[in-house]
């Protein structure tokens, strides 16, 4: 009762000093309003009892009540002077889901007092979402301090997190959010980001933080809550020189839908933009993969393993369909000392190396900490030596420092870099060091020789893939053999890995990534060749435009993007399976399009009969719309073309 009574009076505080502010003649120097660009998201900034806080409206709506911003714990704020900027201006990123992105938002910089830390607090408006920040200045300040936003939502709301490599959390109500939060195994629970919230009114915000990068001294945002319906809580300690102090920016997304999120372009813009002169060497695409091949018998007899032979069938499918990369796991060494890698007796690596490069097909190695400790100083020097692409970085563990620094050091030696487990998320990266390629952040598949559902994919499409691109391992084809057990690295339990071939070639597009990782064996691509056909022909990375056309949180998704005049289109359905309405509405007006379906079948299952599949050609135009049948646990893709392009155009 007593919490209740209080967020009435700070409300009623809050409403006065904004009414204040607007029948004064001279604007005090404690309440302020802030607007989109377009003038539908409108943010309140007011002091109340010396502390700041802030309000969210959305129209008429209240999207985020009256929460707190606090640097320095129960520390009494004196507003000094304020300032209003509008900002629009586009730049291009090396490689993402939009080769434009427009910047255009109005920010309100507040000077502020904080028991006398002298800072500012910057709030950022854009038209898809809003972002605060706190710049400490240069001098003396206390040795640690919390960073400290709260958010009120709306009662009613359902919520959706991350949960590491399980299925991710949600929907469940705020008491299912707090019994989550119980304590599990001794350990108490914290919310990862991002939280998505489907608010009452079926609108959407996703709260996650950007540009950490720029942030000294602080560990990954991680959420919780207060106790009161509805109010959650990102709380991070600080460690504080004399130097100035920058925070990440704690930003909330908003969207019509799920999708909105996926492709909303807040958080990149919020990054520091690149710190690399020269970009020409990050080349996005897609690679082979070894890991989940061994054991495979190919249909000549052939069985895969770690060794010479096995590693040139890879390169030689790579370098026939047009396939970017070979990524080699940690099969490559047998352990790690410090400068010295002891190199396994099962391959030539060298002999690897020279047939790559006869056949232009470059390489990757990953890097397994468990194995030994190298130095990351020497580590990266050593791949630029052996002609390396890019390293696949494993348990380096959620450290910010260590992280940034092996970005930082393997763009040093033109290296791409793609961070295995549960790394620090890192949203913005890409454009402040386009070589973070990827990352897994999710449950990748099969990882732990376990497979997740069809429901678990939807959902990690739409709330992890909100942080940035992922590293999920999807386009197996022998999902028979694979669930039978005919792999050394396969699910553990048999017959649990539940999904079509159609939508296992819809994920390597519905995923956002720099690097897509393709699984399987060579001869099982070979067999669908017509499947992989679609595959084949996306241009990883290059896009010039995405959309998420249909979303719904554990049940589908459909994405669309375009290259150039060229459209690829994937749609996945959880294990009820459905049909979906694609509108073409934006394909361009009288030009007619060749059209490639890859999908499911009338007999396809994603338990009894997940290969089976079908390719058939069309022609559509704009207006058009598809209805996009898929089987339980199924998926459909599509790819369009101008008619006068060609088949053989890529």
């Amino acid at each position: 009762m007593k919490i209740e009574i209080n967020m009435i009076i700070r409300k009623l505080f809050f409403f006065i000093a904004l009414l204040t502010g607007l029948v004064s003649c001279q604007k005090p120097l404690d309440n302020f309003n802030l607007s989109s660009p377009d003038g539908k998201l409108s943010v309140g900034i007011a002091l109340i009892d010396n502390k700041l806080n802030y309000q969210i409206d959305s129209g008429d709506i209240e999207s985020i009540g009256i929460s707190e911003l606090e640097i320095f714990p129960n520390a009494s704020v004196t507003i000094l002077e304020a300032s209003e900027i509008e900002n629009d201006d586009s730049w291009n990123p090396v490689w993402g889901q939009q080769s434009s992105i427009r910047n255009n938002y109005k920010e309100l910089q507040l000077d502020i007092d904080i028991d006398g830390v002298s800072g500012k607090l910057l709030a950022r408006a854009y038209n898809e979402g809003v972002a605060f920040r706190f710049v400490l200045d240069e001098g003396e300040k206390p040795a640690e301090a919390i960073f400290k936003c709260e958010y009120a939502l709306a009662d009613g709301s359902n919520y959706y997190t991350p949960a590491g490599e399980s299925e991710p959390l949600g929907p469940v109500d705020f008491k299912g959010l707090t019994d989550y939060l119980q304590e599990k195994n001794g350990k108490k629970r914290k919310i990862s980001v991002p939280l998505v919230v489907e608010s009452p009114n079926q609108s959407y915000m996703a709260l996650l933080e950007s540009d950490l990068y720029a942030a000294n001294g602080i560990d990954p945002m991680q959420l919780d809550i207060t106790g009161t319906e509805g109010r959650i809580l990102s709380g991070n300690k600080v460690e504080l020189g004399e130097e100035e102090w920058t925070s990440p920016w704690r930003v909330i997304l908003f969207g019509k839908s799920a999708g909105d999120l996926v492709v909303n372009t807040v958080p990149i813009n919020l990054a520091t933009p690149s710190k690399l002169e020269n970009t020409d060497w990050i080349k996005p695409g897609k690679t082979l993969w070894d890991w989940r091949v061994h054991g495979y018998t190919a249909p000549d007899g052939f069985e895969y393993g770690i060794n010479t032979e096995s590693y040139f069938r890879f390169i030689d499918f790579a370098a026939e369909k047009g396939i970017d990369y070979f990524l080699i796991d940690d099969s490559w060494y047998k352990e790690v000392t410090k400068g010295h890698f002891e190199l396994s007796d099962k391959l030539d690596l060298q002999k690897v190396i020279d047939y790559a490069a006869e056949k232009k097909v470059d390489l990757m190695l990953y890097y397994d900490r468990r194995h030994g400790e190298y130095g990351d100083e020497e580590l990266f020097p050593y791949y630029q030596s052996l002609g390396m692409k890019g390293i696949k970085y494993g348990f380096m563990g959620s450290n910010v420092d260590f992280t940034r620094e092996a970005i930082q050091q393997s763009a040093a030696s033109k290296l791409l870099i793609d961070f295995h487990d549960g790394p620090v998320p890192f949203t913005g990266i890409r454009r402040t060091y386009p070589n973070a390629i990827t990352r897994e952040y999710c449950h990748a598949q099969q990882d732990s020789r376990r497979a997740f559902t069809p429901e678990s994919f939807i959902k990690m499409a739409l709330i992890n893939a909100i942080t940035g691109p992922l590293d999920m391992n999807n386009g197996n084809f022998d999902l028979t053999g694979i669930n039978n057990g005919l792999r050394q690295k396969g699910p553990r339990e048999t017959n649990t890995y539940f999904s079509t071939v159609a939508s296992e070639a819809a994920r390597t597009l519905i995923i956002f990534s720099g690097l897509v990782c393709i699984p399987d064996a060579p001869e099982a691509y070979e067999a669908k060749a017509d499947l992989f056909e679609f595959i084949q022909k996306l241009p990883i990375g290059k896009w010039d435009e995405s959309q998420v056309l249909h979303s719904k949180i554990g049940e589908y998704i459909t994405t669309a993007r375009r290259h150039g005049k060229e459209w690829f289109i994937g749609s996945v359905y959880n294990q009820q399976g459905g049909a979906l309405d694609i509108d073409l509405d934006f394909l361009e007006a009288d030009q007619e399009y060749d059209i490639t379906y890859y999908e499911d079948t009338k007999e396809t299952h994603c338990k009894t009969n997940p290969e089976a599949y079908q390719v058939r050609n069309g022609k559509v135009r704009k207006g058009d719309v598809i209805k996009a049948v898929m089987a339980p646990g199924g998926g459909h893709c599509m790819w369009i073309r101008p008619t006068d392009i060609g088949k053989d155009s890529n």
